[in-house]
């Protein structure tokens, strides 16, 4: 009963959020509330901007991958590319994450392959397990960067983060969903925004999770094969699939991307949508038939390993931008060796 309510509610939310024709006139009754909304947070930035809020600075660079609005945009993929492109750069990065959902009194927290999803959080984990690097958890992200730096890391890369300010960045990166925009354009909870879309001029880079417009850099979402839940070694092609029911889960932020990217691979598909960050349990899939197949997210199929069979797959995807990022982003941080960091 709650899953439906939330499904539903969640629905209404989208659509006046990301209407596709003129929203409708009693969204502006929460005029008001939006207006306070962004009035508090542009005191709150500007309290650290004048120092009366602490602030901490690192002796390496740090690089904040973030989005100005509520819901999923894209950027975990982009935060496993940043962790590759830099590895091979000689890097040794690490990233810190608030570990949305992770439970316990005692911070930080060190992430491992071993994990349980509920204790670290599902994003921290995932990336965790797709790029081996350290991961550090902590509600306060100054303590998860003071573990990785004494653990020898010399970049941190924050995951989320962009409305942490006690973490001084010295490169911000905005992800943005190349279809739903900014939505309406209004901050919370009149709209989809955290921040003004003023914000947007202030960071280092701007990445569009789709088709880009002038000042934004491109990056496309790349499926990979099918992989087993109970054997990583284990795949299988959408040719194997064409006789099975296939039930597709997503517990993400924007569900309906995964839904796409699963329509143009021709995979036919009936949708299961559970809330962001939900704690799947194994009767959760008590309407799965023995002879069905479930194909998640990598970020549902961490929540899924205890308890997952046979029909249980996951489909891996990567990020993919192009050598303008990737020749950019060497020269910022080519900056820091003749000492050119950002202030706020």
């Amino acid at each position: 009963m709650l899953r439906v309510v939330y499904g539903h509610f969640a629905a209404q939310l989208n659509r006046l959020w990301y209407p596709t024709k003129k929203a409708p006139p009693f969204i502006y009754a929460l005029i008001g509330l939006a207006g306070l909304y962004r009035f508090m947070v542009y005191c709150r930035a500007f309290l650290y901007r004048l120092g009366l809020k602490h602030r901490q600075r690192f002796p390496v660079p740090v690089i904040v991958v973030g989005n100005i609005s509520v819901g999923g945009t894209g950027k975990t993929p982009l935060v496993a590319w940043l962790i590759h492109f830099l590895q091979k750069q000689g890097y040794r990065p690490g990233i810190v994450s608030r570990g949305y959902g992770a439970s316990g009194q005692h911070w930080p927290k060190i992430v491992t392959a071993e994990s349980h999803p509920e204790y670290v959080g599902d994003e921290p984990l995932m990336l965790k397990l797709q790029t081996g690097c350290p991961v550090v958890v902590a509600p306060n992200r100054i303590q998860a960067a003071q573990r990785l730096l004494a653990s020898g890391c010399n970049v941190i890369i924050s995951d989320d983060g962009l409305q942490h300010y006690a973490l001084v960045r010295d490169i911000e990166i905005a992800v943005i969903d190349g279809e739903r925009r900014l939505g309406n354009g209004f901050c919370l909870p009149m709209g989809p925004l955290r921040e003004a879309p003023s914000r947007l001029r202030s960071v280092d880079f701007i990445v569009c999770n789709g088709e880009p417009r002038v000042g934004e850099f491109s990056m496309r979402i790349v499926p990979q094969s099918l992989v087993s839940l109970c054997d990583a070694h284990l795949q299988i092609t959408i040719a194997e699939l064409a006789s099975q029911k296939i039930i597709a889960v997503a517990g993400i932020g924007h569900p309906e991307r995964f839904f796409k990217i699963l329509s143009d691979m021709g995979l036919p598909f009936k949708k299961k949508i559970f809330r962001d960050h939900h704690r799947y349990q194994k009767k959760d899939f008590d309407f799965v038939g023995a002879n069905d197949i479930v194909v998640m997210t990598e970020k549902d199929a961490v929540k899924c390993r205890s308890f997952a069979d046979r029909r249980f797959y996951m489909l891996p995807i990567m990020a993919v931008l192009g050598e303008d990022f990737s020749q950019a982003l060497r020269c910022k941080l080519q900056s820091f060796a003749i000492g050119a960091r950002n202030i706020f």
